[in-house]
């Protein structure tokens, strides 16, 4: 957890020089709105006013957790295994995606509850799942920085291959319920405000999850002032994976595209153990998940994309790339005003 030490702010010279460079387009000033500042974002990160996102990989943290015994899912955890080999398998939802977005896709096992064999999983296993939140701790803090450290290790190999962004993608029945928990600890409201449906709960189901993230918010008292024991006491491994993929995007470099609430439950830690963390992320959309708008809110992030999207892999936060992908040809191969005869833009007060 030394390398946290090394996160520093991005240099903003950057963004001011993209925006320069947009504003010399052809077009009304910030007419491309949010996509143009992400752009500068990433010209930030990249530390550069030629930033390319060329290279991009989505890293899916797959794991078990303990608190499906408590019924806050529609199926059992055996579905995750199955999940998860579809997708190291090149063929779920995640996959079909990538394949258009030109992005690979990293299937790490770092907490699943049993051992798979596939040849594009990557074994990262930190214990075979987490402990029901319901009854106590999900990890220790030892587990929960190790789990940490796997997301900043893969990070850190991506970035010698040359990868310039990264999505992040969550797999593990269940997850919902920690993510509720660490989402009403850190926006301070109560269960049934941040608590949603997951993959289709009835009302019946909903009202069981609620008391169950109550139950959990009770037994464990976890202090929003404190992250890594928030994390262990109602996290999970794949959301511990996650918040080391975003310092580790600080680290060394590299955008982090925040998926949907999951991942945002993870970013907003992560924020907390390194508030600089946060230059280096990108919102993919609005998860339809109670609590994602105001995990997005707290990071003083906005996203394009508000479509009720809620299958998570990583799904959502992929969509970002082909806008980003649009920005890029604006920025890099639209007229502008010093060869098109057009009279430039000023800004009016």
């Amino acid at each position: 957890m030394d390398r946290i030490k090394k996160i520093v702010p991005v240099d903003r010279k950057y963004a001011d020089l993209a925006q320069a460079r947009w504003d010399s387009v052809a077009k009304p000033l910030r007419s491309f709105g949010l996509l143009e500042d992400m752009w500068n974002r990433i010209a930030a990160v990249q530390r550069t006013d030629t930033p390319n996102i060329f290279n991009r990989a989505v890293v899916v943290m797959c794991a078990d957790n303990g608190v499906v015994a408590e019924g806050v899912t529609q199926s059992d955890n055996t579905v995750t295994s199955v999940c998860v080999k579809d997708i190291a398998c090149g063929r779920s939802n995640i996959n079909v995606l990538a394949d258009v977005y030109r992005a690979e896709v990293i299937t790490v096992d770092i907490g699943i509850a049993r051992d798979i064999h596939c040849k594009g999983l990557l074994s990262r296993k930190v214990a075979f799942g987490s402990n029901n939140i319901a009854v106590g701790p999900a990890m220790t803090e030892e587990q929960a920085d190790e789990a940490i450290r796997v997301g900043m290790d893969i990070v850190h190999d991506l970035s010698i291959k040359g990868i310039k962004l990264i999505v992040t993608g969550e797999m593990g029945i269940g997850n919902t319920t920690p993510t509720a928990a660490i989402a009403s600890v850190l926006l301070g409201l109560p269960p049934d405000m941040v608590t949603g449906r997951g993959a289709g709960l009835s009302s019946e189901g909903l009202e069981r999850k609620i008391a169950v993230v109550k139950r959990a918010i009770k037994v464990n008292s976890p202090f929003s002032g404190d992250p890594i024991e928030l994390l262990s006491k109602v996290g999970s491994y794949e959301i511990a994976g996650m918040v080391g993929l975003f310092l580790g995007g600080a680290v060394y470099g590299i955008t982090v595209v925040i998926d949907g609430v999951i991942s945002a439950a993870a970013a907003a830690i992560a924020a907390l153990i390194s508030p600089y963390s946060v230059d280096y992320m990108l919102a993919g959309h609005v998860s339809a998940e109670p609590a994602g708008r105001g995990l997005i809110g707290k990071l003083g992030l906005h996203a394009v994309i508000d479509g009720g999207l809620k299958l998570g892999e990583g799904t959502g936060g992929i969509l970002l790339l082909p806008l980003l992908d649009g920005a890029s040809a604006i920025y890099y191969n639209s007229h502008r005003f010093d060869v098109s005869g057009i009279e430039r833009y000023v800004e009016l007060k």
